[in-house]
């Protein structure tokens, strides 16, 4: 039996980095990309640099995927970032940025990605959101628009490439001790933490469980999900 071929987006940090060492730990052929180089590198993981949101980079790589590894199994569309400001203090050009990298770019990975599973009729792909949409954080409206909109990509998805064989299902974490919340007062931080029903930070880890039910084989009847940690609704 071949091993899973799993693509990761914004695999050089964080959780991103996690996933996909976890994966290679399991076996998996990992493909990962961000816009800078990692520091970090494993033989059975190859990895491409460009941003999700260029459309052009973005078919480039799965040509090459294809090319190289005559499809994908699973994929984890991990890369994202944040706007932590409020609403009166945020510029246009930082909502822009936000939209494009966690609307456009799920979206993009989405499409390209189904395009290869298609021909397997199966696959795997799991995106991400936040416990933030659900709170209705303040001082994060971007942030949480942004992956609203995931959300309900996800739900459509999951319909259209249901007759493929392809699963969409979305995490959505608590607040993580990554690159993504170090810049957030701390203050800020157990405040969200406090709203939580189970009231802690998240780890790595707690992704990768549900990411990991998510792209196995019990759950093939299982799409259009968000599966939000921490106890929050």
């Amino acid at each position: 039996m071949s091993a899973p071929i799993t693509l990761i987006t914004g695999t050089r940090k964080g959780i991103g980095q996690y996933l996909a060492e976890h994966y290679l730990q399991q076996g998996h052929q990992v493909i990962g990309c961000s816009r800078t180089a990692p520091e970090w590198q494993h033989e059975n993981y190859t990895h491409f640099l460009l941003d999700v949101t260029n459309e052009t980079a973005a078919q480039q790589m799965f040509s090459e995927v294809r090319r190289r590894f005559g499809g994908l199994d699973n994929l984890i569309n991990n890369a994202g970032i944040a706007a932590m400001n409020h609403s009166l203090l945020t510029p246009i050009a930082t909502v822009k940025q936000v939209l494009e990298t966690n609307v456009i770019g799920t979206f993009l990975f989405c499409r390209e990605g189904a395009k290869l599973m298609q021909a397997r009729r199966k696959g795997r792909i799991i995106n991400f959101s936040t416990v933030a949409v659900p709170l209705n954080l303040e001082g994060e409206s971007a942030y949480v628009a942004s992956k609203a909109a995931v959300e309900g990509l996800t739900r459509v998805l999951a319909r259209e490439f249901a007759p493929l064989g392809i699963t969409v299902n979305t995490i959505g974490p608590v607040p993580i001790e990554t690159d993504l919340i170090r810049g957030v007062p701390a203050k800020k931080i157990e405040q969200l933490v406090a709203r939580q029903a189970l009231p802690r930070l998240g780890k790595p880890e707690d992704v990768a469980h549900v990411a990991d039910f998510f792209i196995s084989p019990e759950s093939n009847f299982i799409t259009g999900q968000i599966i939000y940690l921490g106890g929050v609704n």
